[in-house]
């Protein structure tokens, strides 16, 4: 969806998706069970798997990463207060989350709706996205940063090698100016993984708590920064300089709506449905698709498919002259 003057208001968006952002607590309930409770169900059949022979439970352990993506929505529902009607069982059911899947609830959070409120601005890029330069920024920096952009843009680094440092030691740390509640929250959080990984060391030993852990984790990591990369990084999204930048045409231009096969989908907790979550982040995940099918105009929003999508992974620079993300030989042969 390129940018249009024809678009609801900001009225009346909150009108038509009102009806959409009102938790439903026993959906959220069979999501705990399916997501938590599965998550811990296929720990207890790794931990047997292993005692019978280490190799039977890494398929499992990619099972476990799936489900910790499911986590992970549920956890970033609860950041936006979506996810429950009880601001108090959000809060610990995030906390919790953020123990599994090795992420400080409240500073990330607080990064995050710094995120939905400058996603697809120009001038306001470097918290909560990943790293995008512009051409003329790439043009004009030192070959060292050119380097560094280069080296951080690879799929090899950016989805292999990256999520386990990110998720395991970098989560680790508050970040910037952050209030100083929200620093006490990482060491919290902190503690709460050192006290779940020694409880897990002391029953199952160390061997296979960092194996199986260490792979689910490298599974939800890759898999997690991807469905983050993708749903703002595709050729025709939305970037533009704060001046002209617009929060309903950033959701419905910037975010893409990735339609992946129904257990994919399920794994990712419908976050597919970006475009529907970045106008309106109190909607639950569990609502996010029947909002887009009864809501004519989501029909317009740019569709990535599997396939589609993998294409995304070349590109790495915004294009201001064409509003379009190109790839690195692309802006090679342009300045030729």
């Amino acid at each position: 969806m390129r940018a249009t003057a024809n678009l609801p208001t900001p009225a009346e968006w909150s009108r038509l998706l009102a009806p959409f952002q009102k938790p439903d607590n026993r959906k959220a309930l069979w999501q705990v069970l399916t997501s938590h409770g599965a998550y811990l169900a296929i720990w207890a059949l790794m931990i047997y798997a292993w005692s019978v022979a280490w190799w039977l439970a890494l398929p499992l352990a990619v099972i476990a990463g799936g489900l910790l993506i499911r986590v992970f929505i549920i956890f970033h529902d609860c950041g936006h207060g979506s996810f429950s009607s009880s601001r108090r069982l959000n809060a610990l059911l995030g906390y919790v989350s953020g123990v599994l899947t090795f992420t400080p609830y409240r500073h990330w959070s607080g990064e995050h709706e710094r995120h939905h409120r400058s996603s697809g601005d120009l001038d306001r890029r470097g918290v909560g996205d990943i790293w995008i330069m512009t051409v003329r920024e790439y043009r004009q920096a030192t070959p060292r940063q050119r380097w560094l952009y280069r080296l951080s843009r690879n799929p090899i680094v950016l989805f292999g090698l990256a999520p386990l440092p990110v998720f395991l030691f970098y989560q680790r740390f508050a970040k910037g100016n952050c209030p100083a509640e929200d620093r006490r929250a990482v060491w919290w959080t902190n503690l709460g993984i050192v006290l779940v990984a020694a409880a897990m060391i002391w029953a199952f030993g160390w061997l296979p708590y960092l194996v199986l852990q260490g792979m689910a984790t490298a599974v939800s990591g890759a898999a997690g920064l991807w469905l983050f990369y993708v749903q703002h990084q595709y050729e025709d999204a939305y970037w533009r300089r704060n001046t002209e930048w617009d929060y309903t045409q950033a959701a419905l231009a910037g975010c893409s709506y990735y339609r992946l096969p129904r257990v994919l989908q399920w794994f990712t907790g419908n976050i597919g449905f970006h475009h529907v979550h970045h106008l309106n982040p109190r909607v639950p995940n569990y609502r996010l698709e029947d909002c887009h099918r009864q809501l004519a105009i989501f029909g317009s929003v740019p569709v990535l498919t599997l396939r589609k999508s993998l294409r995304s992974a070349r590109l790495a620079l915004w294009d201001e002259a064409s509003q379009r993300l190109i790839s690195f030989r692309e802006q090679r042969l342009a300045g030729a």
